[in-house]
């Protein structure tokens, strides 16, 4: 049976947090409202947009956070149409993605991002080759129900027991505690070590790096 390591997005592979807070404050100031604190908005990043905007604005109508889910995919495409999105790869990604490759791992990606968001970020590091699952919140509940990591084991042909779920937020450790896989938090993300901990996670990374020597009990 197959091993698969499966990524976060965002606070996991790539730094986009100031794009996620520009675009939250944009979609919420064109509805007339005043824009969240930054930490709000890093509270709610792993979740779908309609969930996000459920917890931020949690005593508007449903419609309400629908609408506002898409003003902030429209802010969001309007900055990458004019060149201003940044997703910098974190340090010490690469080398980790290439080690998990050699020693035989499938690779895959279950975030909260849109499949067009996703392919965007992918393609401009040259890494959609890379994987061989990759789930969005285009096709499965919000995080953390652990529909998107499901799919992902039957896409790679892999194991719960022998597959891995690589996050920064409480919302992965809990999906990958749901779906029966081994929880890694890392703490260059969204979430700190002890709310990480509190989810659920069976261990917890600085650095990429450390990741390699966590996943040796799987060989």
């Amino acid at each position: 049976m197959n091993r698969l390591a499966i990524f976060d997005c965002d606070g996991t592979l790539v730094d986009s947090q100031a794009n996620i807070c520009t675009a939250m404050e944009e979609c919420f100031a064109q509805a007339g409202l005043e824009p969240p604190c930054r930490e709000a908005t890093r509270r709610v990043v792993g979740l779908s947009l309609v969930e996000a905007m459920r917890a931020m604005l949690p005593g508007a109508a449903a419609d309400t956070h629908v609408a506002m889910a898409e003003r902030y995919k429209q802010a969001f495409h309007a900055f990458r149409a004019r060149g201003e999105v940044e997703e910098p790869l974190y340090e010490g990604i690469s080398g980790l993605i290439d080690a998990l490759e050699r020693d035989g791992w499938l690779l895959g990606v279950a975030t909260g991002k849109s499949d067009r968001g996703l392919r965007h970020c992918l393609q401009r590091h040259g890494l959609a080759s890379r994987f061989v699952t990759l789930q969005t919140a285009d096709r499965h509940p919000s995080k953390p129900h652990p529909s998107m990591i499901e799919q992902a084991l039957a896409d790679a042909g892999a194991a719960a027991e022998a597959s891995v779920m690589i996050g920064d937020t409480s919302y992965d450790m809990a999906m990958a505690r749901a779906a029966g896989v081994t929880a890694i938090g890392v703490t260059w993300g969204y979430h700190d070590a002890r709310e990480l901990r509190d989810a659920g996670a069976h261990h917890i990374a600085a650095h990429p790096s450390d990741i390699i020597d966590m996943v040796k009990a799987f060989a």
